[in-house]
């Protein structure tokens, strides 16, 4: 169970000058004194607690990992999220620096029945996990418990690990070089060698390999001069890197365009005067957003002051980070999911000791230990990856906000798509609004064409690849131009199906067909992970007519080197991507036009800046709109628009071509415009009459078992008590099964609040959040998710 509340401890005299505020300790918890890790928040010399108080065990932190700020952040989160502080606590920390608990069974007598001796199988101590014991030996075991025969001991270890390598130092004397070089036989080529090294290189600590390679001689030589007295060789920290990489040419500022130039004097002029002003730089595709970026960087560095900048997901927009790693060098720092763990845990320190003033990173970098902050960034503002979808459930955009107040700093959201929420906040001033309407280039947009698909069926029976994409595809081979095509669904096809009697192939797990792969020749669940070989007759009635429906990359891929036989294709998905650096190998080869058509899903539609592609397609602008999303409109707006904007960003003309079963549908029709001020003033109004965001906040509340009647009954219980905190304003909807009501094995129920000023609404989902710890133990899930970004 978790616990939100400080618990008091007995600081021991040995401690007393090792601790402080921020600091991780293990302690006993629990009747059982279980060992587990905590967070110093508080120290005093007066306890008011009359009982006996516990000791810290010991001290995890040579420093503080969580300053004042953090500690305030995540009360501050705590609240506003309806999580617990020390989830909030951890979230802020890279995963190595997370505690690592193992449990372990200690036999205490020897008068035990045979079940429990074989377990131990003659050993003192074995090592405890319940779910891979039998339910037999469980049970022995509790009862051997109970009697104090066995007990059971926790040990807590940090994971976080520092990188050692071997480095030499020379510790000879001009007078000794020349003694040993005298003592050296006339053949002792090697030493010769290693002798006129160590003497131009004085005092230097070196790393081993360095000096290897310097010399060209082993390791075996090295060791020779060691024993000769020559050098020591002693292990170092060495950080781990994760900028070697990358493709890393040291660039110059630009010369701005006058709207470029406006904005950045406007949210430096802010940052001077230390206002937490928010701004919306909302600038067309290929407008230079990052210049603008760049740019007010650089002037936070000039002022003495650091910066953040977070993008969507930085294994996507690999230039992105050259280019601000190219401008700033070795002051900037990453955080991101594709980094190792020891990687992420080396740039923290980095951060944390001041050696980098600038970070760039996904979500979670909104934490990085900066001080001093000079200005806030985020990139396509719009994107909800930077919505977390556990525990604790923030926004980056809050967190950035929040301590943009604390450090007296501007922070700038840029997008050419912006949410409507961030939209209509600048519209009424809540956010200062910047415009960019043209492109650097002084190109006009790309030419955008629609093809209504119902149309084409009629006279093809290709349902993946319309006469004019194809025609347009050929011509764009021919002058030796690059293709970007989207089609928003990995694997080979989306479900199988028998055409005898319709049997649809699903997850056992989950309430979702499965999707066939070719690559792996299986069926996948990519809810839950479920892998099965491909059928070859229905399971449902034998019969031999099953078939796949639908359209996945991989089959597109297949399809794409029949037609077009000579021209080299890269795909881009989740099932080409799974290896740490598979996405810049993959946008690399493209940069490098070792392929001409780039193939993927949307992970392809931002970020891409490729002077070559002239041709985007968009192969199926439907799949949004199908979702049961009130989003689902502007997020098929703000994807097609994004991936628009991949062609003619250099001097040739860009052209697209989006295939559609709707045409007629206004977000598809706007973005073929690239209006966004028509489409958010249509979708405004539509969600007005709606009753949804931006115009009332929402709050979604789940409940999740593995007895479905379970999940039912808690969430109408919810939905009863709810009521009696809610005004008649409020709307309530549900509650309703989830749009997938089972996944991994779990029901999924919920209730959706609908408000725009609730007095007693927050007082109660904490009451929910803290109740819910006694539900877990019955294998129930709340869930309470503030601003979800979709209700599906």
């Amino acid at each position: 169970m978790q616990t939100d509340k400080p618990f008091t401890y007995k600081v021991d005299e040995h401690l007393r000058n090792r601790i402080s505020i921020g600091m991780r300790v293990i302690v006993p918890f629990g009747k059982g004194d279980r060992l587990i890790q905590g967070f110093v928040v508080r120290i005093f010399d007066n306890p008011k607690y009359q009982g006996q108080l516990k000791k810290i065990i010991s001290v995890i932190d040579l420093a503080p990992v969580l300053n004042q700020e953090c500690l305030k952040l995540a009360e501050w989160m705590a609240q506003e999220t309806f999580s617990f502080r020390i989830t909030c606590m951890q979230a802020m920390l890279p995963s190595a620096m997370r505690a690592q608990y193992q449990k372990k069974l200690v036999l205490l007598s020897n008068d035990i029945n045979k079940d429990v001796k074989s377990f131990f199988s003659g050993e003192g101590e074995k090592d405890f996990d319940e779910q891979k014991i039998p339910t037999r030996i469980l049970g022995q075991l509790i009862k051997a418990r109970q009697q104090n025969k066995v007990e059971i001991r926790y040990t807590v270890k940090d994971k976080a690990r520092v990188k050692k390598i071997i480095a030499i130092k020379s510790i000879l004397t001009e007078a000794s070089v020349v003694k040993e070089r005298a003592l050296l036989r006339a053949n002792a080529d090697n030493l010769k060698k290693l002798l006129k090294f160590l003497e131009s290189h004085p005092n230097e600590m070196m790393p081993q390999r360095k000096v290897e390679k310097a010399t060209n001689l082993s390791s075996n030589v090295l060791r020779t001069g060691e024993k000769k007295g020559w050098l020591t060789r002693e292990k170092i920290e060495e950080y781990r890197d994760p900028r070697k990489n990358l493709n890393i040419t040291r660039t110059l500022p630009k010369m701005l365009t006058s709207q470029q130039n406006q904005a950045v004097e406007t949210v430096v002029s802010e940052m001077k005067r230390e206002k937490a002003t928010t701004f919306l730089l909302q600038g067309v595709t290929g407008s230079g957003k990052t210049e603008v970026y760049l740019q007010v960087i650089a002037n936070a560095l000039t002022n003495k002051k650091t910066a953040l900048m977070l993008v969507p997901e930085i294994a996507l927009t690999p230039q992105m980070v050259e280019r601000v790693t190219s401008r700033f060098g070795k002051k900037v720092a990453l955080l991101h999911s594709g980094l190792s763990s020891g990687e992420r845990f080396d740039e923290w320190r980095r951060i944390e000791k001041n050696e980098a003033q600038v970070v760039v990173g996904a979500r979670s970098a909104v934490f990085a230990p900066l001080k001093n902050i000079g200005v806030i960034i985020i990139d396509e503002e719009h994107e909800a990856s930077y919505k977390q979808d556990n525990m604790p459930r923030y926004h980056a955009r809050d967190i950035a906000k929040w301590r943009a107040k604390y450090h007296h700093c501007p922070v700038l959201l840029g997008s050419a798509t912006p949410s409507l929420e961030s939209r209509a906040r600048a519209q009424k001033g809540v956010y200062r609004w910047l415009h960019m309407d043209t492109r650097v280039n002084q190109q006009p947009l790309p030419q955008v064409t629609v093809i209504d698909m119902r149309r084409e069926a009629h006279f093809s029976n290709n349902m993946n690849f319309s006469k004019a994409m194809l025609t347009n595809i050929q011509q764009t081979l021919e002058r030796d131009e690059q293709i970007i095509l989207m089609l928003n669904r990995r694997g080979y096809s989306s479900f199988m199906m028998c055409r005898d009697c319709g049997f649809v192939l699903k997850c056992p797990n989950c309430d979702i067909s499965l999707t066939l792969h070719m690559d792996t020749h299986s069926m996948k669940c990519h809810y839950c992970g479920h892998e099965e070989p491909i059928p070859r007759s229905c399971p449902s009635c034998n019969g031999s007519r099953i078939r796949y429906y639908g359209t996945g990359t991989q089959q597109v891929e297949t399809e794409l080197k029949k037609i077009f036989k000579q021209a080299k294709i890269l795909r881009m998905d989740v099932d080409t991507t799974r290896r740490k650096g598979a996405h810049k190998r993959i946008l690399d080869k493209f940069g490098q036009h070792e392929a001409d058509i780039l193939l993927g899903t949307q992970m392809i539609a931002k970020g891409l800046d490729y002077p070559n592609v002239t041709l985007v397609g968009v192969l199926n602008a439907d799949t949004a709109l199908g979702m049961a999303d009130f989003r689902a409109s502007e997020k098929t707006f703000q994807l097609l628009t994004q991936v628009s904007g991949r062609a003619g960003r250099a001097d040739k003309m860009g052209k697209v071509i989006i295939q559609t079963y709707n045409p007629d549908h206004y977000a598809i029709k706007l973005a073929k415009e690239q209006n966004y001020e028509l489409f958010f003033r249509k979708e405004m109004s539509i969600r007005h009459q709606g009753v949804y965001p931006p115009y009332y906040y929402t709050v979604q509340i789940t409940a999740s078992s593995r007895d479905e009647d379970q999940a039912a009954k808690k969430m109408y219980q919810i939905y009863g008590e709810i009521k009696k905190h809610l005004s008649q304003q409020a709307v309530v909807l549900g509650p309703t099964p989830q749009a997938v009501a089972r996944i991994n094995n779990r029901y999924f129920y919920q209730i959706i609040v609908k408000y725009k000023h609730e007095n007693k609404l927050f007082a109660y989902l904490d009451e929910v959040l803290h109740k819910s710890q006694k539900d877990e133990r019955d294998g129930i899930k709340i869930m309470i998710d503030r601003e979800p970004l979709n209700f599906v």
